[in-house]
């Protein structure tokens, strides 16, 4: 398979992540019983360098920074997608180290997660890989 697939692949794989994300994370269904604990979260107000914050608010903003790194990993793997092999071949530190990127998000997600955020970022580790070994192999 073509280096352009793999990543493409993982590209439309990284947008359907940052959606799933996006969209779920604020999520707290019924029966997991947190409702008041987020109510706190939602509630306590505290200061910060001048800045009067909630931990709700920390949690929004991290999640929300996630979704913007997922949607600019899809916009670089669509980019790699179009690049040739010859040059994904000598920009290795590039290639491989957003393999070594999604390999460590697949491990945090296995640790801190549960089956859909293992499942894609371990599909996404996999396109990354294959793209940026069969590049290194045909360049």
């Amino acid at each position: 398979m073509k280096p352009s697939i793999c990543y493409r692949i993982a590209a439309v794989l990284l947008v359907l992540f940052g959606l799933g994300h996006t969209v779920g994370f604020r999520q707290t269904p019924p029966e997991w019983g947190v409702g008041e604990l987020v109510r706190s979260m939602q509630t306590i107000h505290f200061n910060v360098q001048g800045f009067d914050r909630t931990y709700y608010g920390f949690y929004v903003g991290f999640g929300l920074f996630v979704a913007v790194f997922l949607f600019f990993s899809a916009l670089v793997a669509w980019q790699l997608g179009r690049v040739r092999p010859e040059t994904l071949a000598a920009i290795p530190a590039v290639t491989w180290g957003l393999v070594a990127c999604f390999l460590a998000v697949t491990v945090l997600s296995w640790r801190y997660f549960f089956v859909i955020p293992v499942v894609f970022s371990a599909l996404i580790t996999l396109c990354l890989a294959f793209g940026a070994w069969s590049a290194r192999k045909t360049g």
